[in-house]
């Protein structure tokens, strides 16, 4: 346990966090599911909400942190191909991101679709976070 710092693969984390904050610009975008967000979070399309630019880095910052923590799942559970890469990738997904956004989202009165739009990106994120990091050693 003492020596798992050696086993980071530090390229990894910083590409597996710039995938995931790529993946959100895209996500979010109006390619995507901007309308349907902005529509739910009482936006207008276009608007643009003051922070803009600190909501980047953090985002990019809290991206780091993910894949760094992922890093060590993966590791931990001996991952190492593409597919039980994503396996861990969903297992984090399921017990940390949907168990408790989805009640989260009930208590808030949100629509289903908005449990959908946020946590499909991050589905879709750590499946392929997960499948990189087994990977790349």
């Amino acid at each position: 346990m003492q020596h798992i710092h050696h086993a980071l693969n530090h390229w990894a984390i910083l590409v597996s966090a710039l995938f995931l904050w790529f993946l959100g610009a895209l996500w979010y975008s109006s390619l995507l599911f901007a309308r349907p967000w902005v529509e739910i979070v009482g936006r207008k399309m276009g608007e643009q909400p003051k922070g803009v630019a600190k909501g980047m880095i953090g985002s990019f910052i809290g991206d780091l942190l993910l894949a760094f923590a992922l890093n060590h799942f993966i590791i931990w559970s001996g991952a190492s191909t593409i597919g039980w890469g994503a396996v861990v990738g969903f297992i984090v997904w399921l017990g940390f991101f949907a168990a408790v956004n989805y009640p989260q989202s009930v208590y808030e009165g949100r629509p289903f679709k908005y449990f959908l739009i946020n946590n499909g990106y991050w589905l879709i994120g750590l499946l392929c976070v997960g499948a990189l990091l087994a990977v790349w050693r």
